[in-house]
């Protein structure tokens, strides 16, 4: 069993708050695509969203998989850019993989207003990545580990083989010591369910890390979300190490 060890300051920070921006309510989306009005999803129900032409905006496109006691929704989170003197644009941020958990609260039922997310680096991709039918990887975020608040919160992600080498669970644990809870979430993958998983993260990786910018320069940098300035320290507490 392959076990990675990760401590981050910044992982969780940037969870908490990124997807509270722009009035984000119960789904990391805002509003996810089989929702209720009380944040209450339904795997069965339909949706019909009409986008004009010129709309502007994030472009949403996350991945689901829905499971008897639990969904798990990805999605990936693009890096962002800071313009210098010379007219040039610098990395202050790398992206991610936004994983949300959900629980099920009835059948085909999912409450995402107790949504819990793990945003999975880079390097956390690549080890996903390279799993083998019977590996696994274990990986361990602390938003408060250069703080005073260091051990309050602790959330360890576990992706485990099948011991039949068929799929894979996905299992989030998450420690609060404030507020007394210990939630747990685990979502199981069939073989084609996480090869889904893993082609997707193979694809957007180079745009995570900044390289499709760098090997297209047309592309720029006006499309990638940039946080507000009031949200740039808190950010920047959650990703650099």
């Amino acid at each position: 069993m392959m076990k990675l060890t990760r401590l981050f300051s910044r992982n969780q920070l940037f969870e908490q708050i990124v997807w509270k921006k722009a009035g984000y309510v119960g789904h990391p989306l805002g509003s996810h695509p089989f929702s209720s009005n009380a944040g209450i999803s339904d795997s069965t129900q339909n949706f019909t969203r009409t986008v004009t032409k010129n709309a502007g905006g994030r472009v949403f496109a996350s991945y689901h998989v829905y499971k008897g006691k639990a969904a798990l929704s990805m999605e990936p989170c693009m890096p962002t850019f800071t313009k210098v003197e010379s007219g040039n644009f610098i990395m202050d941020r790398r992206g991610s993989i936004m994983l949300t958990f959900a629980p099920a609260v009835g059948e085909r039922k999912y409450d995402w207003t107790r949504k819990q997310l793990f945003a999975l680096s880079a390097t956390e991709i690549g080890s996903l990545i390279s799993l083998g039918p019977r590996d696994s990887c274990e990986f361990f975020h602390d938003p408060g580990m250069l703080s005073s608040t260091a051990g309050q919160v602790r959330k360890s992600l576990a992706i485990k083989a099948h011991t039949d080498g068929n799929g894979y669970f996905f299992s989030l644990n998450v420690v609060n010591k404030p507020q007394n809870t210990n939630d747990y979430l685990s979502v199981p993958f069939t073989t084609g369910e996480f090869s889904v998983m893993k082609t997707a993260c193979s694809f957007a990786l180079p745009s995570l890390l900044g390289w499709d910018r760098v090997t297209n320069p047309n592309l720029g940098v006006g499309s990638v979300f940039q946080p507000k300035k009031i949200d740039r320290e808190a950010l920047s507490l959650e990703w650099e190490r």
